[in-house]
This record gives C-alpha cells, structure tokens and sequence, in this order.
C-alpha cells in the first residue's frame, strides 16, 4: 500500500545537492522526535517527492498531526516494538515464534486498530490522516486468535488445548503432595533435632533438609549438596524425591505441549505475513508524521500557500538550521522575503561578503526541499510555493583532492551538468557564481552561462560579486539585482535582502575597516580600471542614498506619528481647561448674584429692624423676585432652543415607534378578518369544568360573582374574569 506509492515518485535531486543544503542535518534533528528506531530510520532515509498530489496529502497529514497536539482529542500513542524478526522467520518453513514475539505481533495489531478507530471516530478533525488510515486493511483475526492461547502476562493460557489443560492440573496436584510430603518430613526430622536452626533451604530449585551432618545417615533421602563448612548436608527426603520425578515428566511434557501450540499459532499468523508488514509500515509512518509535526512546532513551521503557478513567494523565511541555533543561544534570527515568478526568474543577489547572501540563496533551497518532502516550514502563511523537479545547487568551495580537481574544474563540472539538466522546471541554486577564474575570462563564461539559464526559463537565484552579471540582471527583461543591505557608517551587514538594485561589494571601505592602510588602499585602487572603482563607487553611493533615505523616512514617519500623537493630546488637555473655564465662569457669576441678593435683603433686613413696617419690605422683596425672574428669562430662550430641538427628535423617534405599532397593528388586524370566526359562547355555571383561554390546567367552577368565577384546580383556587374562562 504504502511502498507501492512511493516507488511512483521519480526523485531528480540528487546526494549532493541534498548535503549542500544541509538537507541530512535537518532529518537527524527531525528524527529526535521519533520513538521508534523504525521511524528514524525512515526520517533519515526522506526524500524529496516531486508529486503535487502526494507532497499536498503528506502535508496536510503532518498539518493535522501538528494541531493534535492541543487538541481536546489527540491522537493516541503509537509506540510499538518492531516484529521484523518475526517478520523474517515466519519467511522460513517449519519455524515457529517465541511467546514474546506473538506479545510483539499482539502489540501492533492492537495499536493499529486504537489508531484506525479513532481516526473514523474524528474523522471530520483528521481528515487526511483518516483517508490514509482507510487504506490500511485490518482484520482482527490474529489478535483474537492469539488471545485464545496467550494472557495478557506473556504466559501461555491452561486452556490453549485440552492436554495442556491436563498437564497442568497434574502438576497442580503433583506439587501439592510434594509439598504435603515434605513437610511432614520437615515436621518429623525437626522434632528429631536432625536438623539445623534454618531447617530448610533451595537447592537446584527444590525443597531441600539442612541436616546435621552427623545425622545424615538417620535420614531416608538423597544428598544434593553441602554447606561451605561442611556442617550442613542439604537433603531431598526420599517421600518427595518420588513426586519429584514425576514433576519434571509432567514439566517435560508441558514444554512439549506448549512447543505444539505455538507451532500451531505460528503456522495460522504465517498467511498474515504481508499484513503484518503493512501494520509496521503504518505505525511506522505515524511515527514520521510525528515527528515531523513536533519539529514543526520547534521551527514554528506552518503550510504555505500551494500553487500549480511557477511561483515563488517567501515571506519572512527564516533558515530552520540557523533558526534552531539561534534560538539555544538566545540570538535573533533576521527573515528573508523573496519571490520568483515568470516575470521575475532569475535573482542575482550582491553585496559584501559576511553579508548574508549565501544564507539567503540556502534558505530559498532548503525551505523548497523541506516542503518536497512533506515537512511544515518557517515562512508567514501567505507564502506561496509551487513545486520543482529539478534541483541544481553550487555551493561552496568543492575542491576535489581524491579526483584531482581543483575549485574551478569542479565547477565547470557542475556548470556541464546544469546546461544538460537545467529546464523550465528547474531550480537553480549558484553560490559565488564565476569565482575560481580569471576574474575577466571566468566572469564572461559565466556570464554566458546564465544567459543560456534564462534562455530556458528555468528559475534561479545566484549570488556574484562580478559587475559584469550585475549589469546583465538590470539588461535582461526578466531577470532582477538585489543586495543585502549593509550599514555605510559601522560597515556591518544588515541582514536585510533589497530587490532591485545591485550591491557594492564595500571592497575598499571594509579594507580600510580591517585596519589596511589607506595609502595601499589608494595605490591599489590605481592599480585597476578607472571605470570598475567609478562604477562600484557609484553602486555603493546608490545604496548609501538609499540607505539614508530609507533612515529619513522612518525618521519622518516616527516625527509625524508624535506629532499626531502631541496635537491629539494638545486638543483633549485645550477642550478640559475650556470647560473648567466654562464652569469656573458660571460659578463665579451665580456667587456675585448670591452676594447681591444678600447685600439687599441685608439692608432690607436694617430698614425693617429701624421701621418696623412690613409692607415696605414685602414690596421690595416682590421686586426683587420679579428682577430675578427677568434675569432667568432672559437665559430661558436659548434654553428652550435647546429643548425645543431635543422635543423634536424625540418627537421623530417616537412617531417612527408609532408608525411601526399601526403597521403592525393593522397586519394583525388583517389577519384576524382571515382567521375563522371566534367560537360561540357559552353561559357557564358553577360546577362546570373550564380553562383559560389558551390555557392547558382544567379546573371547576366553585362560586360566580358579578363578572367573575373562582376556579377550583385541586391544589388551589384562583379568582377569574368570566371572559378569559371556556368551557371544557
């Protein structure tokens, strides 16, 4: 089932671009998760698939198996002890299992049908892993069949077969006399003071008499050894020994009985042999699923975006090996975003070593491999990643000493194999692509070489620090420069890929930095065409402009965001001292009316304490009311303006309400006219049984008065209005 597919896959990566990639270091940190040595042993040997249809389900299944982790129903254990022994000796003829192997068999069944069970129970959560798990044809006939003749103990059962089931009730009975017999030996020889303090020990896994070697001739047995000293003889009475031999008969013939029934166990597993394998290969596959997935969660891997497109789009990539590394050291890891597509092919990537480029041009390798291989990668989940059939790398220094080749010959080596394979679905992966050369003959040839890359529309990202390919990315249509970006004034690399404009290689400026004199730097400078310093000076004053620009402008951003964030906060602290001035001023004006009026009713108060006449003051008082109230009018009208417009709305609101209810109203009404007319009604008198309308309790009439009757339900009575009460 399982083999069957994968020998369909056609693999056309080959060993050394997978090493390049670090491809290998990534399965042995993937199988650490394992927990069988199976399923290591399966990790180590993955290989990319080139199959859209198959790489998407095995994806799927580790995205599931990722998620199941913190699920409120995970996926069992899977854990199993392999059967490949068994595996192999039910291949020979006549052979027969041990009880521990069928304990072995017993276990992968068993595990088999929890883990398909429970993928049909959730199959709506699993739903890839469930439609892989109904491949795997499962019968339950070997499990109960070695249940029948084997406990749960690995002992095989009294009831396997009729004759095992004798012998061992003999041997009951056979163990029991001797046991019987040997202590009323005991018992007498003890009395007889024959024999030691300890009485009795183990010999050989028998009972035996610790005599006293003085008495060994009064006592009726056999000798099965002596003390170190010699004091002691240990004896088997002579009344045991005879049940004993008949226990190592029956001993005998249980062996033998129990050698039938394995045999014959064995022989009715031996059809099932294929099944079995299938068995371990499922659980083995689980196994790699699972580790795939718990190495998911390690590198915060996720599943892209898949697209029959040739299309490449990674956001914010970062390098798993690098990432891992770098999160044990508690370092930061700078991602990569990056996209190839047919208007964009072909990515020259330059800039000064130390830089970056190298992991960049590996992360957009691995990251392809990993996904080929059915593994979740660290990339921002709008990533977009179509597959490749080809993967062609050149990477590193590859001097060969065992095949005499030095750094260039290897790579023109490479270079041959690419132009023979390099297609429309190809990937291409060129690291310091022209070194090892003559910097002008080997710059040309390797400006040939891409030309005829992009010719056949292959995809590929290289890294160079020739001006000549710079200049030809910027020529050809589809074809883009990028550089990593690198800080002019502390020369240190930025870890930050630019699309579209090449890089200096900062050659001088980092020299300098180094410590390099700069009257070497000047003559060497001398020493090469005038056009090359002037073109690479120009490149690096490009990227420096960029740089300062892009510094500028974040700049600028953050000044504009604080001074959003100021004149926002200038304009709440504005509109609270208003209206602290606005209450201030309306506190002060109604404390000047207050001590006014009191001026008045002070002295109104002395003009009646000196003439004592009331209507004066009662005149003065009315006016003062009168002036007041002025005042108060005088205010009201813009007041009232206020009012009069909050009347208005609330006016509005409520003639919508009402025009809702008439509607309703009306609706109602209409459907009322089409409903059958109301039944008669009846006269009701006490006695009669009655409910209220659209009521379920049923009750009697006990009493009626004037328009009302109490209602009798048994438990308690209740007071009702005639009109909602019908006869029942």
């Amino acid at each position: 089932m399982i083999s069957d597919t994968e020998k369909n896959i056609v693999v056309r990566i080959d060993k050394k671009t997978l090493e390049s990639l670090e491809f290998p270091l990534v399965l042995q940190q993937v199988s650490e998760f394992c927990i069988t040595q199976l399923g290591k042993d399966k990790v180590n040997a993955i290989v990319p698939f080139v199959e859209t249809l198959a790489i998407s389900s095995e994806l799927h299944r580790v995205k599931e198996f990722t998620a199941s982790f913190n699920s409120d129903s995970p996926i069992p254990n899977h854990g199993f002890d392999a059967i490949d022994r068994e595996l192999h000796l039910l291949n020979i003829e006549n052979s027969s299992l041990e009880v521990s192997g069928f304990r072995r068999i017993l276990s992968v069944t068993q595990t088999t049908q929890t883990l398909l069970k429970f993928f049909k129970k959730f199959e709506e959560f699993y739903v890839y892993l469930n439609s892989f798990s109904e491949m795997v044809i499962y019968t339950s006939l070997l499990s109960e069949e070695i249940n029948k003749s084997i406990n749960r103990y690995g002992e095989v059962k009294d009831d396997a077969s009729e004759e095992l089931n004798a012998i061992r009730r003999r041997l009951k009975l056979v163990k029991g006399k001797i046991n019987s017999s040997f202590s009323k030996a005991l018992t007498q020889y003890a009395q007889q003071e024959y024999l030691d303090d300890i009485r009795e020990t183990i010999v050989d896994n028998r009972r035996v008499l610790a005599v006293k070697a003085m008495y060994r001739k009064k006592i009726r047995g056999t000798v099965l050894g002596n003390s170190k000293t010699g004091s002691l003889v240990y004896m088997e009475p002579q009344e045991t020994l005879e049940y004993a031999n008949e226990l190592s008969n029956l001993i005998f013939e249980e062996l033998e009985e129990i050698k039938k029934i394995l045999k014959a166990l064995t022989e009715f597993i031996r059809p099932h042999k294929s099944l079995l394998t299938s068995y371990q290969d499922y659980l083995t596959i689980l196994d790699v699923l699972h580790a795939k997935a718990r190495y998911s969660i390690k590198i915060k891997g996720v599943l892209p975006l898949l697209t029959n497109k040739k299309r490449l789009y990674l956001k914010d990539a970062y390098h798993p090996i690098l990432l891992v590394s770098n999160n044990a050291k508690k370092e930061k890891t700078f991602p990569q975003t990056i996209a190839l597509d047919p208007e964009n092919r072909i990515i020259v990537i330059s800039g000064p070593n130390a830089g970056g480029k190298s992991i960049t041009l590996k992360t957009v390798g691995l990251l392809q491999i990993l996904l080929q291989s059915g593994m979740l990668i660290p990339v921002d989940s709008s990533s977009e990643f179509c597959f490749f059939n080809r993967i062609l790398t050149d990477i590193g220094d590859n001097q060969s000493i065992e095949n005499q080749l030095s750094t260039y010959s290897y790579r023109l080596k490479k270079m041959n194999q690419f132009l023979k394979k390099c297609k429309s679905d190809t990937l291409f992966l060129i690291d310091e692509f022209g070194t090892g050369s003559d910097p002008e003959l080997g710059g040309a040839l390797a400006e040939t070489f891409l030309e005829v890359f992009y010719e056949r529309k292959a995809f590929g990202v290289i890294t160079t620090h020739y001006t000549n390919l710079k200049l030809l990315a910027s020529e050809l249509p589809y074809a883009t420069n990028a550089n990593m970006q690198f800080n002019n004034h502390s020369l240190e690399p930025m870890y930050q890929l630019l699309l579209g404009e090449a890089g200096s290689s900062f050659t001088f400026e980092v020299a300098q930095k180094n410590g390099i004199p700069y009257s070497l730097i000047n003559k060497a400078k001398k020493k090469i065409e005038r056009g090359k310093v002037r073109f690479d000076k120009s490149i690096a004053n490009l990227q420096k402009e960029r740089f300062q620009l892009r510094k500028t402008s974040e700049s600028l951003k953050t000044e504009e965001q604080k001074a959003r964030e100021n004149s926002k906060q200038l304009e709440e602290t504005n509109s609270k001292i208003q209206n602290k001035l606005e209450s201030y001023q309306e506190l002060y004006d109604a404390n000047q009316r207050l001590i006014s009026l009191g001026k008045k009713i002070d002295a109104l108060s002395k003009q009646y304490h000196n003439n004592k006449k009331k209507k004066p003051l009662l005149d003065e008082l009315f006016k003062m009311v009168l002036v007041e109230n002025s005042k108060i009018k005088k205010v009201a009208p813009a007041i009232k303006k206020k009012e009069k417009v909050k009347k208005q709305i609330i006016k509005q609101e409520v003639e919508k309400k009402v025009n809702v209810i008439r509607k309703r109203k009306k609706k109602e009404k209409e459907e009322a006219k089409k409903a059958p007319p109301p039944k008669p009604k009846v006269d009701l008198k006490i006695g009669d049984r009655v409910r209220m309308i659209d009521g379920i309790a049923v009750g009697t009439i006990d009493k009626i008065e004037k328009k009302k009757a109490i209602v009798n339900y048994g438990t308690f009575t209740t007071n009702v209005s005639m009109i909602e009460l019908e006869k029942v």
